[in-house]
């Protein structure tokens, strides 16, 4: 097994938000609420802490107070150390500006990578929602004594899926022999989970080619454009998992947890995701409240129905309010006789009484944070 001390975490904070704008308006895509009280950057932090990673650095770009406010000092996740711990690394200004991808946002902070003791860089975005442990995936990079390994699932895709998606071909050795970055095609394939090993000294020597040649996409400019140059070998995982690209997957995403097997498997006690605590009551049922099927975190107060919903803290759904198939942040508070279907409300928003908001499974109506409607 992998000496895991010997590896450093880098989680890109803000990779994706053009898929879902409607959630990233006011928040890095690390900090888009999820499953009744978590974060996105909840999942690869707390895998990594799961994996004996206890060094790890968060690239932000934008958009990232809100970030900074729930990861702390990483208390949640035990990172909050004399050596090691968590480091968030804010944008450094370049000639370009705010990095345009992966390779230009390393350029940035480059000198922490540098000054991290560690053998490997385990590389990951936030958009993926699951519970992987890495030791293994670090014990396959060395067995293959690989330059790149790449995570990825297989799945099968619509043409508008694989659009936000990185496709690998993987032949019976492991080995990717061909990349597609956002091809538009459909059918079963095998697709980047956007986590990715590499040794320190060569991901230190593609940063200098990169900055020399005024490069910035890891996908296109190394993965894709120096494939044949490389050892680039992929890792499969076949566990249950959800990758956030589009208002659609984030509505689905939150509703499968429903499922408690599904919950279970994700939410695992043995490598449990840790998030921000929020010292809140346990929800209240009012006598005449109905809930079926739903996921209701701490803080609530229901008073109406509520059917196949996903409940953030501190939601609160007023007398005779019937609340189906949706999604309410943080503080939502919706009013009586108010009635919902195929909504999501981003947090503190107020549904007035009598309201009707009504999407549909595919396009679910969405409420800007802090408005009233």
């Amino acid at each position: 097994m992998a000496n895991m001390a010997n590896v450093l975490g880098l989680i890109f904070a803000n990779m994706h938000e053009t898929t879902v704008t409607d959630l990233t308006k006011v928040r890095a895509l690390a900090s888009v609420p999820f499953g009744a009280r978590y974060r996105m950057v909840d999942f690869p932090l707390s895998n990594m802490v799961n994996s004996d990673i206890d060094n790890v650095g968060i690239i932000t770009k934008d958009n990232y107070l809100s970030l900074l406010d729930h990861v702390g000092s990483g208390d949640e996740w035990d990172l909050s150390r004399k050596t090691g711990g968590l480091h968030l690394l804010p944008p450094y200004g370049n000639s370009h500006g705010i990095y345009r991808g992966r390779l230009e946002a390393m350029m940035q902070v480059k000198p922490f990578i540098k000054s991290i003791n560690a053998d490997y860089i385990l590389l990951s975005d936030a958009d993926v929602i699951a519970n992987i442990d890495y030791r293994p995936v670090i014990d396959f990079h060395e067995k293959n004594n690989a330059d790149i390994t790449v995570v990825y699932a297989r799945g099968t895709y619509t043409t508008e899926q694989s659009r936000t998606k990185t496709i690998l071909a993987v032949n019976e050795n492991n080995e990717i022999y061909d990349v597609l970055v956002r091809p538009e095609i459909s059918g079963e394939h095998n697709v980047s989970l956007n986590m990715f090993v590499v040794g320190k000294e060569f991901l230190m020597d593609l940063i200098r080619d990169a900055e020399s040649r005024n490069l910035y996409s890891f996908e296109v400019d190394v993965l894709q454009h120096k494939l044949h140059e490389m050892k680039v070998y992929g890792y499969k995982f076949d566990k249950p998992f959800f990758q956030i690209d589009s208002i659609d997957t984030y509505f689905k995403s939150n509703m499968a947890l429903v499922d408690k097997s599904l919950r279970d498997t994700i939410f695992n006690s043995d490598a449990p995701i840790y998030t921000k605590v929020r010292d809140d009551a346990p929800a209240k049922y009012g006598i005449d409240s109905e809930v079926s099927n739903s996921l209701i975190a701490d803080g609530c107060i229901i008073e109406g129905t509520v059917e196949n919903c996903v409940l953030f803290r501190g939601v609160k759904i007023g007398k005779g309010a019937k609340v189906k198939n949706s999604i309410l942040m943080q503080d939502t508070v919706v009013g009586a006789k108010a009635e919902m279907n195929y909504v999501i409300t981003d947090k503190n928003v107020i549904i007035s009484d009598y309201r009707s908001l009504s999407g549909t499974e595919t396009y679910p109506v969405f409420v800007n944070k802090d408005a009233t409607v």
